[in-house]
């Protein structure tokens, strides 16, 4: 019996996994996620890991950093320097008064902040002096809004002619009924040419508030050429800034219920499909059967398996020695160079083809290496290809530049 039982276990599993795909599979395959999220990491269609991982080559210069607390209590931002930019992505932009004088006091140092919310608070629209008018109509309990389409354009000016995007999913969008033309600037509309991005001068530097957050969601972005939008829509933000904060303090203060579902509510949405619900019954009801039935089992003495050795690196090791004695060292460091390129073709997907500042800077951005340390091992990589001859002492010395960089890297 107890040869037999893997076979069973496995025939009752397969069994399982068979009927859920035959019943359930197209099903599951055809359906949409039309969770609305705006959460960096969220590669769902309504989430927001493309726009947040654009900014970095939008602003290669500047660092990404992100913010959870209220203002005043920042600890990525400071109150007291410029060229900074806040970038908020909510549903509800819930500043109070005392927040939103913080931001503005923040943005007169000559900061920006960038604002995109389907709706505004009271205090924000009373500080802005602007009211909106939602566009979505209603929405249900799991924030999944309806509609099926979105249009959006950007104005000439400030950009250099007027642009349309859209895509056929969600739309979740507000417009300005009203807005202070004396302070305010429009620099975009909805598809019925109403005002939906607006900007307003604050000291020296500016607010730009956006009424169309699903508009930087994963589906929008990645639908057609819409990832022109985003890039205009931030190339308005000062290209000097050195530092962008992506804020999720508002995000969460009203997020909650939703965040609460996509943590802890996976086996909730597993078991809604009745036959991979069978499947998982079936699956621990063949494991409790197992675990009962072999209860008696006595384990076996398992022996020391000694852990293999790595003869290619003592191949490698022995080949560097011959080349160091036999005093060809020009040739040596031209293969430590090749694979020192190989491995980061290998581990960081960047092109080796030419080794200019826009590579060292990708290299130094992935690897997390000192710039002085990658510029050194590139710098003595192109000068061995032109060199006459590498003495031994500059052979120890590549060798250990190569050597920090791959322990620390």
């Amino acid at each position: 019996m107890k040869n037999k039982l893997p076979y069973i276990l496995l025939f009752l599993i397969g069994g399982a996994f068979v009927l859920l795909f035959a019943t359930g599979n197209n099903k599951l395959n055809r359906q949409l996620d039309n969770k609305v999220t705006f959460r960096k990491n969220d590669k769902r269609p309504y989430g927001m890991f493309v726009a947040y991982n654009h900014l970095k080559y939008l602003f290669p210069k500047a660092s990404v950093s992100i913010n959870k607390f209220e203002p005043d209590y920042w600890d990525s931002l400071s109150s007291y320097e410029d060229n900074q930019a806040l970038v908020i992505l909510a549903d509800r932009f819930s500043a109070n008064e005392s927040e939103l004088e913080k931001l503005i006091a923040f943005a007169e140092k000559g900061n920006d902040v960038f604002i995109t919310a389907r709706e505004l608070s009271y205090d924000a629209k009373n500080i802005f002096n602007c009211k909106t008018l939602s566009n979505d109509g209603f929405f249900d309990d799991e924030i999944n809004y309806k509609s099926d389409s979105l249009l959006l354009a950007l104005a000439s000016p400030p950009f250099d002619q007027n642009l349309e995007y859209s895509y056929p999913g969600k739309s979740m969008s507000s417009k300005f009924s009203s807005i202070d033309t004396s302070i305010t600037d429009i620099v975009g509309y909805d598809e019925f040419g109403s005002p939906d991005f607006v900007h307003l001068q604050a000291g020296k530097g500016h607010f730009y508030i956006h009424l169309a957050p699903i508009a930087f969601s994963n589906y929008f972005l990645l639908h057609k050429n819409n990832i022109r939008y985003f890039e205009k829509a931030f190339s308005l933000i000062n290209p000097s800034v050195k530092k962008i904060v992506w804020d999720e303090y508002y995000l969460d203060e009203n997020g909650g219920n939703n965040r609460k579902n996509d943590e802890n509510g996976w086996l909730k949405e597993l078991l809604k499909y009745p036959a991979l619900k069978a499947a998982l019954f079936t699956a621990i009801l063949a494991l409790l059967a197992y675990v009962l039935l072999e209860m008696r089992r006595k384990q076996r003495h398992i022996p020391k398996v000694t852990k293999p050795r790595n003869d290619s690196l003592d191949f490698v090791k022995t080949i560097g020695r011959l080349y160091y004695d036999k005093g060809n060292h020009q040739n040596l460091c031209k293969k430590m160079g090749s694979y020192f390129l190989e491995h980061v073709r290998n581990k960081y997907k960047l092109p080796t083809g030419t080794l200019d500042e826009e590579f060292i800077s990708n290299l130094k951005f992935k690897s997390g290496a000192e710039e002085s340390e990658i510029r050194g091992i590139i710098s003595f990589i192109k000068y061995v290809e032109t060199s006459p001859a590498i003495t031994p002492e500059q052979v120890t010395d590549f060798h250990k530049q190569l050597e920090s960089f791959y322990k620390n890297a």
